[in-house]
């Protein structure tokens, strides 16, 4: 019973200083690889796996004796096929939940585009006075579109300008469901819409909060070097134009590396989540859709 108190109460005991501030420098480190362009990121891969296999080429040749260097492709030829499956799968399950990731994201942002379009329709329902909950929800999506949805606006949420434009929204409806004559399903029908939209707002901040998973990236960016080194160990003997084979296992793993980069920052990355379906339901509140014009 003693101890099972003890791991219980060491349970919520938070890991010690030094961990914490090393597991937020890798994580500032990844967050911020991820916030670089995608030419940067193609450029920086392919010039890293490429310089790593130069120096493990030069460094096998430098560091081990004369003597003992017709071992060395008999060690590392057998490691290669096992180097290579093991990056391969870290690659795969990296880059898919990655992928994964993104496509979530770019639903979220298409249920909220669906949230705003229900509510502008349901404020033309008979009796509503829908010019000013159209005029709320455009200035919503509209200071959303600029203030909330790249880099850390979109992770925080804590945008005032569109602090402001959501409570006004929220006012706007609230006390035009409150009104007697529109009628009780009406105006519940409203306020199950602004319902909606705050709650795939709310949804959509906690996805873009989501940091990269520092151990994902360290294990492939482990793995991935490695099989260059172990390339490079094997032609440390071969000519500069035999040794030009392992480029390609280098341009590999450097791409492989940019793109997992690029996938994880979808709101602050190169591969931003499009904002197209809020700009589409934007334009037709300016276009007047929603009362059956043109």
């Amino acid at each position: 019973m003693i101890d099972e108190e003890l791991q219980v109460a060491g349970a919520d005991v938070p890991p010690p200083c030094g961990v914490r501030s090393r597991q937020r420098v890798v994580g500032d480190v990844v967050n911020w690889l991820t916030s670089l362009p995608a030419v940067v990121l193609v450029v920086g891969g392919l010039l890293l796996a490429l310089l790593v296999a130069a120096v493990a080429r030069v460094g096998v040749r430098a560091l081990v004796p004369v003597e003992e260097r017709d071992r060395v492709p008999q060690i590392a030829t057998p490691l290669m096929p096992t180097l290579g499956a093991a990056f391969a799968i870290f690659a795969a399950l990296t880059l898919a939940s990655e992928a994964g990731y993104l496509r979530a994201a770019e639903g979220l942002v298409s249920d909220e585009a669906a949230a705003a379009s229900r509510l502008a329709w349901a404020a033309t329902s008979p009796r509503v006075r829908s010019e000013p909950i159209h005029a709320a929800l455009l200035n919503y999506l509209q200071t959303t579109r600029a203030g909330e949805w790249e880099a850390t606006a979109a992770a925080s949420g804590d945008d005032p300008a569109t602090a402001r434009a959501i409570a006004r929204l929220e006012r706007s409806v609230r006390a035009e469901a409150a009104r007697p004559e529109v009628g009780t399903p009406t105006g519940t029908e409203l306020v199950a819409s602004i319902d909606g939209v705050t709650s795939s707002r709310r949804a959509r901040v906690a996805a873009a909060s989501r940091d990269v998973p520092a151990l994902y990236v360290v294990t492939l960016v482990v793995s991935g070097l490695a099989l260059i080194v172990n390339a490079g160990a094997l032609v440390f003997r071969s000519s500069l134009r035999t040794s030009l084979l392992i480029v390609g296992v280098a341009s590999v793993v450097g791409l492989s590396l940019a793109l997992l980069f690029a996938l994880s920052g979808p709101w602050s990355g190169p591969l931003i989540v499009s904002g197209h379906p809020l700009d589409a339901v934007i334009g037709n509140l300016k276009s007047g859709f929603f009362y059956g014009g043109p």
